[in-house]
């Protein structure tokens, strides 16, 4: 009995160690976008970012694209401006797991 005992003692703790080691599940969710020429197609490289609430700043690369990674499951305003450029504003709510588009088409200034 006593062995029987230890042994149902020992699965349980095999049983509860192997669900400690699993990652936590992710509480956040990215937004990405790209920011483009609206006339010509183009990406607009160097676009400044910006995200409120939060403070975010991002700078588009080469390609026009940006991300905001670990964010708090809420709706944002996303600002993207760019020399040349009307600065355009989206609100885009990040998700829980996912990854959220936020592209934008800037229009030159007159």
């Amino acid at each position: 009995m006593k062995k029987l005992i230890f042994l149902l003692a020992c699965a349980m703790c095999v049983i509860l160690c192997s669900n400690c080691s699993k990652e936590p599940p992710n509480m956040f969710g990215t937004i990405h976008g790209v920011v483009i020429d609206k006339e010509t197609g183009e990406s607009i490289a160097i676009a400044g970012i910006t995200l409120s609430p939060g403070g975010g700043n991002a700078v588009t690369g080469a390609d026009g694209r940006f991300e905001f990674v670990n964010l708090d499951p809420q709706q944002y305003i996303i600002a993207a401006s760019a020399a040349g450029y009307r600065t355009d504003r989206k609100i885009v709510t990040a998700i829980v797991g996912e990854i959220v588009s936020a592209n934008f088409l800037l229009i030159k200034n007159p």
